[in-house]
């Protein structure tokens, strides 16, 4: 039916080992799984992007323009000041879905503004791993 962007920004390539107490023990590629089956089974294909570069995730979200039905992104720190990001999602015309695997509003004070909010269609946040086959059936449930 359509393909879904998934974007994962800086540190999440060391889920797993990072931070557990915070994170989990889920590797971002147990996650990509559990988002791409949510996406199949769903008659959806699903493409994923790391980067740790602000600038490889801005390309990756102006190559998805007129491509992607939808977009999930876990924009990790780049939530709280990437206004780049920020615009690159407010030029995407299709479902966007800003995901987080803790619940940043029960976090540090830094934690609790997201930039990028006001310009996805939701937010899921504080369900570990499972929140990427949430956030992709929500993406799937906006398409219609």
């Amino acid at each position: 039916m359509g393909t879904i962007l998934l974007l994962s920004g800086p540190n999440l390539n060391l889920l797993g080992d990072r931070q557990p107490e915070v994170y989990g023990r889920a590797t971002l590629d147990a996650c990509v799984a559990v988002a791409r089956g949510a996406a199949e089974a769903a008659g959806h294909d699903l493409e994923h992007v790391q980067s740790n570069h602000e600038g490889e995730l801005v390309d990756a979200l102006h190559a998805a323009r007129g491509r992607c039905v939808a977009v999930v992104v876990n924009p990790g720190a780049l939530t709280h000041y990437s206004y780049s990001l920020a615009d690159a999602l407010a030029a995407f015309d299709g479902v966007s879905v800003e995901l987080h695997l803790s619940n940043p509003s029960a976090r540090e004070e830094w934690r609790r503004r997201s930039v990028v909010a006001p310009y996805v269609t939701g937010t899921v946040a504080g369900f570990g791993p499972e929140g990427y086959r949430l956030a992709v059936e929500a993406a799937v449930a906006c398409l219609g």
